[in-house]
């Protein structure tokens, strides 16, 4: 019995914004996130075994997002130890640049992103990935729980330790107090 086709263009378009949060809670990087976006759009289109259960593309989309930011993250790091390697054999004093005083109140604006980043940075992806899904998305636990193919048992565990984790970073980071 053959189903019909999965039309790939309308699911990513659908998925798309979620998606781009897994992706940058994954990669860290908001001008990455589009070449991320860009390698599952091919790998949804150029699947070697098709998808056909429509009710099942949010999960697989999911898993498909974090394997590429994890190609991504590999090639980058490739690239990083290539280019570095360069650089030490090219130069050999410091390559950093002062950087210029801002106004003060961008800078204390800026000074808390940081650290809540830095916070953000030092958890595990998958709970960075949760907590940004949760608060830059305002996803629900039952729309978590729909598109990672969780249970909304499972997103709430999830979220809990993640919260935990961060107040934690913060704390050690003397952000927050006890």
């Amino acid at each position: 019995m053959n189903q019909p086709s999965i039309d790939w263009q309308a699911k990513l378009a659908e998925h798309e914004r979620w998606l781009r949060t897994v992706a940058f809670a994954r990669v860290r990087e908001a001008q990455a996130v589009d070449e991320v976006m860009q390698e599952v759009a091919l790998a949804a289109v150029r699947q070697s075994a098709p998808l056909t259960d429509a009710s099942k593309v949010a999960p697989w989309l999911y898993r498909l997002a974090v394997r590429q930011a994890l190609l991504y993250r590999r090639k980058c790091g490739r690239r990083r130890r290539l280019t570095d390697r360069y650089a030490d054999q090219v130069q050999h004093g410091e390559r950093s640049r002062p950087t210029e005083l801002d106004p003060l109140s961008w800078l204390v604006a800026e000074e808390r992103r940081g650290l809540v980043r830095k916070a953000m940075s030092r958890l595990p992806p998958r709970d960075a990935e949760i907590l940004l899904l949760k608060y830059t998305e305002n996803w629900n636990y039952h729309q978590i729980a729909a598109h990672l193919g969780a249970s909304h048992a499972a997103i709430e565990a999830r979220l809990h330790r993640a919260r935990a984790r961060l107040r934690q970073e913060l704390t050690a980071m003397n952000v927050i107090e006890v």
